[in-house]
């Protein structure tokens, strides 16, 4: 059995999901917002999700392109509500599946894009890219469910 090997992760997925997105914050720092756009698009890499949908899963046009490259690069998210609400629900949704899955990081990192018969045989990815937010909310609820929370 495979687990997570701390050498193998960057210093910011070593970060709780915690200490990205304190609770009850409601504006973050520049270099926050840089360091959580470095995370999120690491996190769609880890996912294999194209760039078209992580733009739209970043509530950005799947046109949007430009945008999710300067955020790979580091670029600061900008200070919307609705961005950081899709972000925090993203990392919720990435923490529910290690915890999920402790010992098949395999499995975390391609669930998102695996066929699900319980979502009618759509994927996670698709779900979130077609209803947005409330979709990442639905798939995060769908996951904490299956926590028994």
């Amino acid at each position: 059995m495979k687990t997570y090997s701390p050498s193998i992760l960057s210093d910011d997925e070593r970060l709780g999901v915690q200490e990205a997105l304190p609770a009850g914050r409601v504006t973050y720092s520049k270099d926050e917002r840089s360091r959580l756009a470095k995370m999120i698009t690491r996190l769609f890499e880890h996912w294999s999700v194209d760039t078209s949908a992580q733009a739209e899963l970043l509530g950005l046009s799947g046109g949007s392109r430009t945008a999710v490259s300067r955020y790979r690069r580091g670029t600061p998210l900008p200070e919307s509500r609705d961005l950081i609400d899709r972000v925090g629900n993203l990392f919720g949704i990435h923490k529910s599946l290690r915890l999920l899955y402790p010992h098949n990081p395999e499995l975390v990192y391609r669930w998102p894009t695996l066929r699900n018969s319980t979502l009618d045989h759509y994927t996670p990815v698709e779900i979130m890219v077609e209803q947005g937010l409330p979709g990442i909310v639905a798939i995060r609820g769908y996951l904490d469910h299956l926590r028994g929370l």
